[in-house]
């Protein structure tokens, strides 16, 4: 699934740039790389985190990827807010949390999806701030150098493994769509370099797992514990106020 959608976001991204009939602006867009090796990663482990684990667990993790630009912001010269050393806090917290599920015989155990959305958190924080300065010199060529190193890792890694890449027909839209979307993301992510610092920007689009907790629970009626339930509140919650502290 994930080599299909790289290739609808790839002709997206490069239907975009043709019609744009502009080459790029500077050699830092080629910081889109290191960004899509990471991200990819961070892609990766999230969608084998939501297919072995619960969504609402699996993506309140992957979003503490948002400690990252804090970090970076910090060593750079940023002083954290009382509000941001509370949402670390809490999203640490929540995190241990979530990741600990329910057993019939009394005991607790390590959820399913738990160590790859916390690679996927490893992954998409180190996405964020070398896609954020390729975005300030370009985000339109960014994003597609961005996709386009995206593609050839992922391509290369199913050409070495010989692994299956066909869709159903009935599923074919709705991976493609995936893909675009993912591309929007990134293209509008890249575009906000413009507007705001690596560490309000990147944080901010780290609220995602929001949508993604209401949506496992809508559609794919997803239920967990009351305890890993306090965890995914308390991770969201330590997101926002990451956020909420800039």
């Amino acid at each position: 699934m994930l080599f299909t959608a790289q290739i609808a976001g790839l002709v997206a991204i490069g239907v975009a740039v043709a019609i744009r009939g502009e080459g790029p602006a500077g050699p830092a867009v080629l910081l889109a790389i290191p960004a899509a090796l990471s991200g990819t990663l961070g892609l990766w482990a999230y969608y084998r985190g939501v297919a072995v684990g619960a969504m609402s667990v699996v993506a309140p993790i992957a979003g503490v990827s948002a400690v990252v630009p804090v970090a970076v912001g910090i060593a750079t010269g940023d002083r954290p807010t009382s509000f941001q050393v509370a949402g670390i806090v809490l999203a640490i917290v929540g995190v241990g949390l979530a990741s600990r599920e329910h057993q019939r015989e009394g005991d607790r155990r390590v959820a399913a999806g738990v160590g790859l959305a916390l690679l996927a958190a490893i992954g998409f924080g180190g996405y964020f701030v070398p896609m954020h300065a390729a975005g300030d010199e370009d985000f339109w060529w960014a994003s597609l150098v961005f996709r386009a190193a995206s593609f050839t890792v992922i391509a290369l890694v199913v050409l070495a493994l010989h692994s299956p890449v066909g869709v159903s027909r009935g599923n074919a839209a709705f991976v493609a769509a995936v893909g675009v979307g993912d591309t929007l993301g990134n293209l509008l992510y890249a575009a906000s370099a413009a507007y705001g610092l690596v560490s309000v920007t990147a944080v901010l689009a780290s609220l995602y797992p929001i949508v993604t907790v209401v949506l496992a629970r809508i559609m794919l009626h997803e239920r967990v514990d009351r305890v890993q339930e306090a965890g995914i509140v308390a991770t969201l919650a330590g997101v926002v106020l990451i956020s909420a502290g800039f």
